[in-house]
């Protein structure tokens, strides 16, 4: 099933930013609040680049790594909907085409804002 909704009349695809992350959110709801609050981290993270934002899964343990793997995961599948082919590790991610880094940074971070408002929704 494609996640995409081509729309000739404006000239875009609608790529389903915010079903992704209710997913994201939803999957960890009944998880404790500081993994949940890691979506707010991400969000601030992703001013800093695709390099950082992708390590931070590496870096954390547990539950935590988990959520940025998975949101990682979920840029990864957007954007090859979008024909871009997201690379996977520090090296390649250096190397990334600048006009594909402008367009993952720009969904990412629509992707994190949705998913601190469906955060919002889910905290206990």
């Amino acid at each position: 099933m494609s996640t995409t909704n081509h729309s000739p009349e404006f000239g875009w695809q609608f790529y389903s930013l915010d079903r992704y992350a209710h997913d994201l959110v939803f999957q960890r709801k009944d998880l404790d609040n500081e993994v949940l609050n890691q979506v707010h981290k991400m969000r601030s993270t992703v001013a800093f680049g695709l390099e950082r934002f992708w390590g931070e899964q590496h870096r954390l343990d547990g539950d935590k790594a988990a959520y940025w793997r998975a949101m990682w995961h979920t840029l990864a599948t957007i954007l090859q909907d979008a024909g871009i082919a997201l690379p996977n590790d520090a090296t390649n991610l250096w190397e990334f085409n600048q006009d594909h880094r402008k367009i993952a940074i720009a969904i990412l971070t629509q992707l994190c804002d949705c998913a601190i408002w469906w955060t919002q929704r889910y905290k206990s």
